[in-house]
């Protein structure tokens, strides 16, 4: 099993699109599809799991879907707290949360601190992510720590640069899934999917469940992975 698994969930606007509906009704449906991948994640003992809620770029949407968005996380926080408590899933968050409204991240700090002692399962939120951002951000703080000489610049390695990344402690991305048949990467991750093996599927967003969840699981078990290397049969 992959210990670590990252999703583009997309195709919310599509799935409302098709039945005629608001993109948030969407969004509400995709909710439903996060809360059913989270409890299989945590059911199949998947270390980590996580999920591209919100892009940098998304700030850029109308600001009616944003202010219905940001409600949706709170209601979604509120409605999830205690599933997580009680199945040992801790709530994490990568991306600039400092963008987010005040009550947004003080919903999202309530969580994490009632769940911070949670050992079964990280659950990351990807909110106001952008991978591109996150590597400038990490340049500048090896920047400057080498300018005020605490950090020789001729000692940077790998281990290095991810351990000033947002994910810093977690293993790299093993299985990357994006729904909705789009096929790319969208700035996500894009240091630690360096070895992961990608899943496309058409499925729409709020069409995805656990069904198709641990299908992509068994075909990933099914991948050889070689990080480079020739295999042994060869």
């Amino acid at each position: 099993m992959p210990k670590h698994v990252a999703i583009i969930m997309d195709g919310n606007g599509r799935w409302a699109r098709k039945r005629l509906l608001n993109r948030i009704n969407g969004h509400e449906k995709g909710a439903e599809a996060v809360r059913t991948i989270v409890q299989t994640a945590r059911k199949l003992n998947i270390a980590a799991l996580t999920l591209y809620a919100f892009s940098t770029e998304n700030w850029q949407r109308p600001r009616p879907e944003i202010s219905g968005l940001m409600l949706l996380l709170r209601r979604f926080l509120a409605s999830e707290r205690q599933t997580m408590i009680d199945n040992e899933i801790r709530l994490n968050t990568i991306g600039q949360i400092e963008r987010l409204p005040k009550a947004v991240r003080d919903n999202l700090k309530a969580v994490m601190d009632a769940t911070a002692n949670n050992k079964k399962m990280v659950l990351n939120l990807a909110l106001s992510y952008g991978a591109r951002t996150e590597i400038v951000e990490m340049v500048k703080q090896i920047a400057s720590k080498a300018r005020q000489d605490a950090l020789d610049p001729a000692e940077i390695t790998s281990e290095t640069i991810a351990d000033h990344l947002y994910t810093r402690g977690m293993p790299d991305v093993d299985l990357l899934i994006r729904t909705s048949g789009e096929m790319r990467i969208s700035n996500f991750l894009l240091w630690q999917i360096a070895y992961s093996e990608i899943f496309f599927t058409p499925t729409l967003w709020p069409d995805f469940g656990e069904d198709e969840f641990v299908t992509i699981l068994k075909d990933y078990q099914h991948r050889e992975r070689r990080f480079g290397a020739v295999p042994a049969s060869d």
